[in-house]
């Protein structure tokens, strides 16, 4: 549909959920069925050529570089499409771009830190952050990379009551401004002020 949506997949364990978020990113490929976004079909594509078309996520399991800052790891995601070897130049700190390159990847990324408010953290270890700052950094890179679309599968796992609260307006503030989201939780109480549309998975 046109517009902003949030739409919650809700299920019991081992439905299916992640599943399908694999599949439709291009992590895994379906074996029957069509997928389509943005009125192209992406069965069968690379996550990269779905990427590309506006398409981000993160994982149930934090998936963040601990050792370098916040501003690398959301630089990492700015432009990894762009660089294709830009993850293994990172992680041994050669990032491989030329000044204007690596001023446009660092002043984008920052632009997305200030938007999730991550900003007095920009230059901390990314493993130093408590659980709940971790899972929202992994939401700037993966906004770094301008997607129309943001899957977040359990986002809220693991958060204490006030990192759920400050989860719950960012998401609302994101879709407020234009951003779809396709979200897996299992903790109804936190959801149900977000989805416009819920789905249930069972068996």
């Amino acid at each position: 549909r046109r517009g902003p949506h949030r739409l919650l997949l809700f299920g019991n364990p081992n439905t299916g959920k992640s599943t399908v978020f694999n599949v439709v990113s291009g992590v895994l490929d379906a074996t029957s069925g069509a997928i389509s976004f943005r009125g192209r079909s992406i069965a069968g594509l690379a996550s990269r050529d779905i990427a590309k078309m506006g398409l981000s996520r993160t994982f149930q399991h934090v998936r963040l570089l601990p050792q370098m800052s916040v501003i690398d790891n959301v630089a990492i995601g700015a432009h990894r499409r762009e660089y294709p070897g830009l993850v293994a130049g990172a992680v041994t700190g050669a990032w491989r771009l030329d000044r204007r390159n690596e001023s446009r990847l660092l002043a984008e990324a920052a632009r997305q830190i200030e938007r999730v408010g991550l900003s007095e953290h920009t230059l901390d270890a990314a493993g130093s952050l408590p659980l709940g700052k971790q899972r929202t950094l992994e939401i700037a890179r993966a906004l770094a990379s301008d997607p129309a679309l943001l899957l977040l599968d359990e986002p809220a796992a693991g958060l204490r009551y006030l990192e759920k609260r400050s989860l719950a307006e960012l998401l609302r503030k994101l879709r407020d401004e234009g951003l779809g989201i396709l979200l897996v939780e299992h903790d109804m109480e936190f959801v149900m002020g977000l989805a416009d549309r819920v789905y249930v998975m069972d068996f």
